[in-house]
Formats: structure tokens, C-alpha cells, sequence
């Protein structure tokens, strides 16, 4: 598959995370192929497929694994030369279910708080303000055994925080969550950078990126696709929504007879224009048919057709 690589690459003093050459093989697998980016502090989505390599770099983040070549830097320390370091500055938040069902949310917390370093009765406080935080505090005394899946990703979640990392590694976060549950993870995170705290946010879903985070990294196959800030990935297109209530049949015919191709979708008026000259012209269009306009507005392109362009997909 060709690979054509965008990047974005910080050059201020702020860059939280700086991976050169990277590549893991494993027998028969290459993980991670050739990476080299920097990322800065914020909100950054790790986005690609199952088998991109996302995990691998987190593995290669937290020194759990040695990298084939290339280096990585974690707040300006070298992996390879201090991973406890590097491991005393970071927050993990796993994918796969972790957590001892017979404890409570509280006693896991407060557990990972005192191996952090914090003093017992410092870290129960802590583990105490991190639930309440993440919307259990009054479920901090059951057992785990008895949480529903967003409960225990919620639980997941304050443990990685109650050590007040610098980074916190979000493996999948949104993983087995209803929408409601979806939205609420996602609120929790948006509300992060509030602390400073900086996340990087494993995921394979899009939407879940452009919703919460301000940098965004794409990976496929091991190899970079894309890096750089959301926003500026996200460019306008030529695609013009138009919203003239319950009279679409009527515009849609009326830029047809103009020279303008247009659609209707979920009840919008979706045109094609190129330029001012056919913009002013659609404008026109609606004036001459005494159409009431509710909301005029270009389209931007999705994280979803930025990650085919740069596999070289086509929708």
C-alpha cells in the first residue's frame, strides 16, 4: 500500500514527545516502521486500524519493550537511558480488562497512588478527589465486580490519574461504551488539558479524535500517514450546505436550471460550487425563489477522508 506522509513537525521547546526513526520488528511483523514525529502538549489522537502499531508504541513509551531502532523521548528524557523516569511522568490507561474484581474502585486507586510515591493517607485523598472527579464518588466503596464497563473504564482512568502525570497513555478509551457512555468518557478527557495534564489517545474511531483532541497522529501498517494539528488537516471543501426548511425540492431545481449540481441529504440541500462567482450565484438563486434560508455553510473535509487520502484509499 503507498504511503504518501504529511507532517506537521513542532519546533518549540514545548514538544512532550519526540520519536526518531522508530521501527519494532517482531518474528515475521514490523510494528512500527521508520517513525519520526514530534508532538506537543495538549490533546493528540494515536489513530489507526487494529494492527497499526498503536499499542506497540505505547509499549515502547512505558520501556516495556525495547525498539529494533530509533529513539523515543518522553519530556525531554530518552526512554532507552531512564524508563523509570520516564515511567514517573506517565499515566496508563489499558484496553483490555485489568482491574480486581473484589476490590473497591477506592483501594485500587489509592494503591496505584501510594506506587507513585504518594504517602498512604495522601494517596486515599488523592484517590478520593480523582473518583469524584471521573463521576464515581459514590460508588468509590463497591467492588468492582459489580460496575458496569463504563464504570470500570472510568476506574481505569483514575488510577492512570492519580499520580499526576505529565502524560497519560489512553489505550482505547471509548471501547465497549454506549453512546451516552461514549460522550461522557470523552468529556472527561476534553477536560484534562484544565489540569494540565497532556493525552495521547489510542483509538481506531475518528470521530472520537476531531471531537476531543487538538493534534492528531495517523498510523497504518506501521507507518506514519499523517501528523499534524486537527484543524489544520481539516480543510473546507466545495461542498455548500443550505438549509431552506421544507422547500429542498424546490432549490435543488432551481441551481439545476442555474447550472448547479446539488443533492439532498437528511433533509439539507448539499451544492457543489467552485469559487465566489457560483457561491454569489446559489445566493441568487435562493433570493430570485423567495426561499427562506436558515443556515448557509461550507463543509469540512472529516478525519476519515484525510486518513484515505494519505493511505491512498478511495472512499
Amino acid at each position: 500500500m503507498a504511503h504518501e506522509v504529511w507532517q506537521t513537525l513542532a519546533v518549540d521547546a514545548d514538544t512532550l514527545l519526540r520519536v526518531t526513526g522508530l521501527t519494532k520488528r517482531y518474528p515475521g511483523v514490523t510494528a512500527l516502521d521508520d517513525l519520526t514525529l514530534e508532538i506537543p502538549r495538549g490533546r493528540t489522537g494515536l489513530v489507526g486500524a487494529n494492527g497499526a502499531g498503536k499499542s506497540t508504541m505505547f509499549r515502547l513509551l512505558l520501556g516495556l519493550a525495547q525498539p529494533t531502532e530509533g529513539h523515543i523521548q518522553v519530556c525531554g528524557i530518552d526512554v532507552a537511558d531512564d524508563p523509570i523516569e520516564v515511567r514517573s511522568r506517565l499515566g496508563y490507561m489499558p484496553e483490555h480488562d485489568c482491574l480486581p474484581l473484589d476490590q473497591t474502585a477506592a483501594d485500587v486507586v489509592s494503591t496505584f497512588g501510594e506506587l507513585s510515591g504518594l504517602p498512604r493517607r495522601a494517596a486515599r485523598q488523592r484517590a478520593s478527589d480523582i473518583l469524584d472527579l471521573v463521576g464515581l464518588d459514590e460508588a468509590r466503596f463497591r467492588p468492582i465486580g459489580g460496575f458496569s464497563t463504563g464504570m470500570r473504564q472510568r476506574t481505569k482512568l483514575a488510577q492512570a490519574l492519580v499520580g499526576d502525570p505529565e502524560l497519560v497513555l489512553l489505550d482505547e478509551p471509548t471501547a465497549g461504551l454506549d453512546p451516552l457512555g461514549r460522550e461522557e468518557m470523552l468529556a472527561l478527557v476534553s477536560r484534562l488539558g484544565t489540569f494540565g495534564i497532556s493525552v495521547l489517545m489510542a483509538t481506531h474511531l475518528l470521530d472520537d479524535v476531531q471531537q476531543v483532541c487538538d493534534h492528531v497522529v495517523m498510523i497504518d501498517g506501521g507507518k506514519l500517514v499523517v501528523s499534524g494539528a486537527t484543524d489544520s488537516l481539516l480543510d473546507r471543501t466545495g461542498v455548500v450546505t443550505v438549509d431552506v426548511g421544507r422547500h429542498s425540492d424546490e432549490l435543488v431545481a432551481g441551481l439545476a436550471r442555474a447550472g448547479l449540481a446539488a443533492t439532498i441529504e437528511n433533509g439539507l440541500v448539499e451544492a457543489t460550487v467552485d469559487g465566489d462567482k457560483e457561491m454569489d450565484l446559489l445566493r441568487d438563486v435562493v433570493a430570485d425563489l423567495g426561499l427562506p434560508l436558515f443556515r448557509l455553510s461550507t463543509r469540512l473535509t472529516s478525519l476519515d477522508e484525510v486518513f484515505l487520502r494519505g493511505t491512498g484509499e478511495s472512499a
